[in-house]
């Protein structure tokens, strides 16, 4: 039996699906593809040149005309990838609270999402890859040969990202985090356009109690067809 050409991991903020996606690209010598980091990238950027985040035609402007570049790891700090926007490295400032918070409103434009999901989808339609993110299996590539759906409770996804601050060496209070993420919980899947949710083809994991090192067992036993 060959394996997937293409694996979609779709799922909610912090549930774990980059972290398993790249694992299951490194196993598999696929290309490592998380379509979040563009919406961030745009989102940042907006942020960046104070633009209101509820000017969607601006926005989707920035969309449309930044060059938006996804690359290997260039340094030893933990990154899974470089992201580029100009030629600047924003990998660890699309990272941000702020753009946390925010994030959820730029990607539910129904211009930004056209014009990243091209892209999105042209890289994927290559074969061998693993793309992360939350309407892949829906909508950027629903052809899939493989959908998963990563899931967790909204409290440990919260706690997940809280660390993920604190190892950074911000100051952030798990409330805080906890709020936020239950407010783009609400925008990913209650907006318009591609609103977040399992394809119906999809095969959902839910990595509550579970180690990473389990969850990517249980997916490749998905991968390999033993399931």
């Amino acid at each position: 039996m060959s394996l997937p050409s293409t694996i979609a991991i779709d799922g909610p903020a912090a549930s774990g699906k980059s972290t398993l996606a790249k694992r299951l690209a490194d196993h598999l010598n696929y290309l490592y593809f998380d379509t979040g980091v563009m919406y961030r990238a745009v989102t940042w950027l907006a942020l960046s040149r104070q633009v209101s985040i509820n000017d969607e035609e601006r926005i989707t402007r920035f969309a449309e005309e930044a060059k938006i570049d996804v690359r290997p790891p260039s340094k030893g700090d933990g990154r899974a990838y470089d992201v580029l926007v100009d030629g600047e490295d924003v990998t660890w400032a699309i990272r941000r609270p702020e753009v946390d918070d925010n994030v959820s409103v730029v990607a539910a434009y129904a211009g930004v999402r056209r014009a990243l999901s091209a892209q999105q989808r042209r890289i994927g339609l290559r074969g061998r890859v693993v793309m992360v993110g939350r309407d892949i299996g829906t909508v950027v590539l629903p052809e899939a040969d493989l959908k998963l759906y990563l899931d967790a409770s909204v409290e440990e996804r919260a706690r997940r990202r809280y660390d993920e601050c604190l190892a950074r060496g911000e100051e952030v209070s798990f409330d805080a985090v906890l709020t936020a993420m239950k407010r783009r919980d609400e925008i990913d899947s209650t907006r318009d356009v591609a609103p977040l949710r399992p394809a119906k083809d999809a095969v959902i994991l839910n990595s509550d109690e579970l180690s990473i090192e389990q969850v990517v067992e249980r997916a490749l036993s998905y991968v390999q067809g033993d399931c």
